[in-house]
């Protein structure tokens, strides 16, 4: 009888992680992937588009907790989460990246005494205003397997006093996503149904509430932008709730910003993979852009990505709108980076991920319902 393995996603940064590991265990006979979507993010934009364009199978359940302030989100999904394991009890849950469908079922798993895995372990920004951090911090020490994408997080995790024999350098499933889909999302030609020539324009993207949430920050942003589009086309696919605070502003003219809806997975991988300059807060967004090539402006005072600036094509300009317009000068000035290909970004940390839960598993009795208690003694 097969171990059921539940595989949480929640926010739209989930699905290109969890994808390749949910890919992969499903090649294990021995191993029942479920895929259990939390609803975080739920409307076709943000949500149903990358089932599709990722090709998942729709969800196996679907908590549809919908939006909320930080506490009541996590509340409503610890709360709907713990239900679904009393029901279903799988031997495994993994959840992955920082976001707070991550913590609260890690938390709901742990204290049900049900092994957890973490993909995209050990990302430190060192910034606790960041509610991402805590998560990722919280997440880590519940998890009983953690997925490190790169050898500085593996450094984190052993600062941190993590036991070593749960942690696994693996690389970065996301890559995996980006590697698999990429022909597709270039067979798009994302940028000439904006109008755009390939190199001769930016991306920009802007959601964490330090850059969108106070009214005079987003507006010398938004002037930031202005600036930056005199000198080259810009699209900014905006989040629905940087769109709602754009709305509130008024100002001048967004002349040369074309503002969109967020676009689907492939069609946002195209117009990045052919941009000249992305500038974004998204941590996500600087390992695509550094796997692509691309140049990246991160509107930020720090990163839980650091490999992105050491080996990659990321700059981290600070919070101040005003070092936009320099940096990017300095950017279109200079010939543009290759793409970087860093360790174990290889298009194979899905299958490494199941691999070592697959080798995880494979001592333990074929009854699925001891699968749980002794999955847990051989932790």
């Amino acid at each position: 009888m097969a171990i059921e393995i539940a595989c949480v996603v929640g926010a739209r940064p989930n699905f290109m992680k969890m994808a390749p590991v949910f890919e992969a265990l499903r090649r294990y006979p021995r191993l029942r992937p479920t895929l259990i979507h939390t609803g975080q993010h739920y409307d076709q934009a943000m949500s149903r588009v990358f089932f599709d364009e990722l090709k998942m199978p729709p969800p196996d359940v679907n908590l549809e907790v919908g939006s909320g302030t930080h506490a009541v989100q996590t509340a409503r999904i610890l709360e709907r989460f713990d239900e679904f394991l009393e029901q279903s009890r799988p031997g495994l849950v993994v959840v992955a990246g920082d976001v707070n469908s991550t913590v609260a079922c890690a938390l709901a798993a742990a204290k049900r005494n049900i092994p957890v895995g973490h993909v995209e372990s050990g990302l430190r920004s060192r910034d606790r205003t960041m509610p991402e951090e805590l998560n990722r911090i919280v997440t880590d020490v519940l998890a009983d397997f953690l997925f490190a994408p790169s050898a500085d997080a593996v450094e984190n995790l052993a600062a941190e006093g993590i036991d070593r024999s749960k942690v696994h350098l693996v690389g970065n499933s996301m890559i995996d996503s980006l590697r698999r889909h990429l022909p597709a999302a270039r067979a798009r030609g994302a940028h000439a149904r904006f109008g755009l020539t390939p190199r001769a324009y930016a991306v920009v993207t802007l959601h964490r509430p330090s850059n969108v949430d106070d009214p005079d920050g987003l507006a010398r942003i938004l002037d930031a932008l202005r600036e930056l589009a005199a000198r080259l086309p810009i699209v900014f696919p905006a989040h629905p709730r940087t769109a709602a605070r754009m709305e509130t502003l008024g100002g001048p003219p967004l002349t040369g910003v074309t503002v969109c809806e967020p676009l689907g997975y492939l069609d946002f991988l195209s117009l990045m993979d052919t941009a000249g300059l992305v500038v974004t807060d998204s941590g996500g967004i600087q390992e695509e852009t550094t796997a692509l090539g691309v140049p990246c402006l991160t509107l930020r005072d720090n990163t839980e990505r650091p490999i992105t600036v050491s080996e990659g094509t990321n700059r981290v300009i600070g919070s101040d709108p005003a070092a936009v317009a320099p940096a990017a000068a300095a950017v279109l000035a200079a010939p543009p980076p290759a793409p970087r290909t860093q360790a174990l970004w290889d298009g194979q940390a899905g299958p490494r991920i199941a691999a070592v839960l697959a080798a995880a598993l494979d001592a333990l009795p074929l009854s699925a319902a001891r699968a749980e208690d002794s999955l847990r003694a051989t932790i």
